[in-house]
């Protein structure tokens, strides 16, 4: 799949898969040559093959882009309805899943911009106790640029995508 030819599509993918599972997967590798796999609930894609995620909670991320700034995003679409009109049809109309590949950047104070997109994803939630305590102060994010994206295969269920 070609990275900037397709950035909208992918972004798509990213909102129709975050309202179903509320996080991607990011994987790292540590100074060991040890994979690691971190949730993250507030990656954001921007227009331009880039993204950033608030980095309050995650420790082997920041950790493992000192030796290694390589990631790999995981972004699945998990709706139920989703996945029963595919299996039913026997195709899925879109992609299912899709992989990131990039770097990691240094990570740096949250602009006023980010933090509104922040908060206007979390506003749902803004009610609820654990609201203020995940989100509530995040100020920090962490630059991602991605260099390559790949749509992953399921067979008859993918051909054509």
């Amino acid at each position: 799949m070609e990275i900037q030819e397709n950035w909208p599509e992918i972004r798509q993918h990213f909102r129709n898969s975050f309202s179903t599972n509320f996080h991607v997967s990011i994987a790292s590798v540590d100074e060991n040559q040890m994979p690691t796999v971190t949730p993250i609930g507030s990656l954001f894609l921007n227009r331009d093959q880039s993204g950033f995620y608030f980095e309050k909670f995650p420790t082997k991320l920041p950790q493992n882009s000192i030796t290694n700034k390589n990631i790999c995003v995981l972004i699945v679409n998990s709706g139920t309805l989703f996945w029963l009109k595919a299996l039913f049809v026997g195709k899925f109309k879109s992609y299912p899943a899709i992989k990131l590949y990039g770097q990691l950047g240094e990570k740096r104070m949250a602009t006023e911009v980010e933090i509104k997109r922040l908060k206007a994803r979390m506003r749902i939630t803004r009610w609820l106790k654990g609201n203020n305590y995940l989100w509530g102060t995040m100020d920090v994010v962490r630059d991602i640029t991605f260099t390559n994206a790949e749509i992953i295969n399921l067979g008859k269920m993918t051909k054509g995508l």
